[in-house]
C-alpha cells in the first residue's frame, strides 16, 4: 500500500474517531451538599475510560448550564487538566476519594497550560465556568461519590 493511500485512510478515520469521542457519554445526577447542608444536582457526563478523558469537553461549543463531566481515576493522584481544544471556559473541582471537595479553578479556553491539583484526589468535575460560584460552592463542600463507585 502506497504512503498516499495510507494517508488518506487516517484522514478519513481521524474525523469519526474524534467525533464519536465528542458525543455525549452516560449521564448521572450527583448530589453536592454544602456547608450550610442544602444541597444542588449537577446533571454529569462520565468520563471513565481513558479515551472519554483525554478527550472529556474538546470540541464542544456549548455546555448548557447545570451539567458537567466527572472524570472518575482508579487511585488517589495529582491532576492536570488543559484545555487544549476546548472553546467553552470551564471551572474545575479537584475531589478527594471521600467526595470532598479539595480545590476549585477556573480554566481559559484553548489554554495549554496545566492546571495542577496540589493535593491528591480521585475525581474531577468540569462545569460551565462561573457555576461553582454562582451556587455558593466552595472548597470543604461534598460530593456524592458512592454512585461512582
Amino acid at each position: 500500500m502506497n504512503k498516499g493511500l495510507m494517508l488518506c485512510g487516517l484522514c478519513l478515520l481521524i474525523p469519526g474517531f474524534v467525533s464519536s469521542c465528542t458525543k455525549k457519554l452516560n449521564t448521572q445526577k450527583l448530589t453536592i451538599t454544602r456547608s450550610d447542608n442544602s444541597t444542588i444536582i449537577v446533571d454529569t457526563e462520565i468520563a471513565k475510560t481513558e479515551e472519554e478523558k483525554m478527550f472529556g469537553f474538546m470540541e464542544r461549543e456549548k455546555i448548557p448550564d447545570g451539567t458537567g463531566m466527572i472524570f472518575v481515576y482508579e487511585h488517589d493522584e495529582k491532576m492536570s487538566f488543559w484545555m487544549k481544544n476546548t472553546p467553552h471556559p470551564l471551572s474545575i473541582a479537584y475531589i478527594d476519594s471521600t467526595g470532598k471537595i479539595r480545590e476549585l479553578h477556573d480554566m481559559k479556553p484553548f489554554c495549554l497550560d496545566p492546571v495542577t491539583s496540589q493535593v491528591y484526589c480521585r475525581y474531577a468535575l468540569e462545569v460551565p465556568q462561573g457555576w461553582f460560584a454562582k451556587n455558593n460552592i466552595k472548597p470543604g463542600d461534598m460530593l456524592d461519590v458512592s454512585v461512582l463507585k
